[in-house]
């Protein structure tokens, strides 16, 4: 076939690409006043995909010599962190000055380190911790990225962590990791959707999914008058029986087991979906929606939390984090909000509209209803 002609705009961007991969442009740029925080600030940025994996170890490391937590009382000299660490004082302060780079610590006088702002928000969010732990599961799925893109890779492990991935139901002890990993990092994401929602005036909410009731105990701590029901996989759901309660809540949250592929139960007026439709494919995860569609009663509404693809100043959360995150894992994609639009009108739902959330890089809600039928 005959090559389609490009658009002024397409060969405009050729000759661009072009020179900014020249050598000699690149000499040039960065050293003309005009450019030159340009191309120092893209340098920088190039280097810093090169180094990201690098990057990531330094915290792992920080995290399991539970760094952040002995410095959460006050800075420490290195002499003494040496010795708490098990590290000879060189590879201690070679850790700390890394992690000082990353804004992760703050050298002090007297050769002493303190926390910096990110190392102090990690010691309030165990969840963050437990997520970089797990990641030695992605990194290892990673290894070869050509491979897992053609569907070339070996049995991946995060598919084996998360069994429901591959349709499996698993039993307790196979949901015990990744249930628990869902509730320690559940918190800060339903603080900010209840932030965001006005729950107040719910009858019955039923939380799809819900893990181990972390969502609804947030629910329940807030709202006093909602019936709560969680919904997910019987083993989960026992597991999730069993901690709530443990927590006194087992009179106000029933727990159900089952699989949404058999339906749904009725009885909610509102049910939430909170990270769950990235974990689907595109046919499982309509199924959902149809399955919660057929649940509501008229009047009934959908609401849906989870990070979007194309989140504006975090796009790189959604499309590449979690496009390669739910790739290895085997199911589920990112989607766009609007995708997402598009699937619950194919369900059924009206209405739908975007609920503003304190950090839409962790979550962003969407809300569908529907509709009642015209008296």
């Amino acid at each position: 076939m005959p090559p389609v002609p490009s658009s002024w705009a397409d060969r405009w961007l050729a000759w661009r690409n072009r020179l900014v991969a020249s050598p000699d442009f690149q000499r040039w740029a960065a050293s003309f006043p005009l450019t030159r925080h340009i191309a120092r600030r893209n340098t920088r940025a190039l280097f810093d995909l090169c180094a990201g994996f690098v990057y990531a170890q330094v915290l792992t490391a920080c995290i399991r010599l539970d760094l952040f937590a002995i410095l959460a009382d006050g800075p420490v000299s290195v002499d003494i962190l040496a010795r708490r660490l098990d590290l000879t004082p060189d590879r201690t302060r070679r850790l700390l000055r890394a992690a000082e780079s990353l804004g992760l610590l703050r050298a002090l006088s007297g050769d002493r380190f303190g926390l910096a702002d990110l190392g102090a928000a990690l010691v309030g969010n165990p969840g963050v911790a437990a997520m970089i732990e797990h990641h030695a599961l992605l990194y290892a799925d990673l290894a070869d990225p050509v491979a897992l893109l053609r569907g070339q890779a070996q049995p991946t492990r995060l598919a084996g962590y998360w069994p429901y991935a591959s349709g499996g139901a698993g039993d307790a002890r196979t949901v015990a990791p990744y249930s628990g990993l869902m509730g320690a990092s559940q918190a800060l994401i339903a603080e900010d959707v209840l932030d965001a929602c006005d729950l107040s005036r719910v009858r019955h909410l039923m939380d799809v999914g819900g893990g181990e009731g972390a969502f609804l105990q947030a629910v329940a701590a807030r709202h006093a008058a909602p019936r709560l029901t969680l919904f997910d996989l019987p083993a989960v759901a026992d597991r999730a029986a069993a901690r709530l309660g443990q927590s006194g809540l087992s009179e106000r949250i029933t727990c159900r087991g089952g699989d949404f592929h058999g339906g749904l139960p009725s009885g909610a007026d509102i049910i939430s979906l909170v990270r769950i439709v990235h974990d689907h494919d595109d046919e499982a995860a309509q199924a959902l929606l149809r399955a919660a569609y057929a649940a509501l009663p008229p009047g009934g509404t959908l609401l849906i939390a989870e990070p979007m693809a194309g989140t504006p100043g975090a796009e790189p959360v959604g499309d590449a984090y979690f496009g390669f995150y739910l790739l290895a894992m085997g199911s589920g994609r990112p989607r766009r909000a609007e995708e997402l639009r598009a699937m619950l009108e194919a369900a059924g739902f009206t209405a739908t509209r975007e609920h503003s959330t304190r950090r839409p890089l962790l979550t962003r809600v969407l809300q569908a209803q529907k509709t009642a039928p015209k008296m």
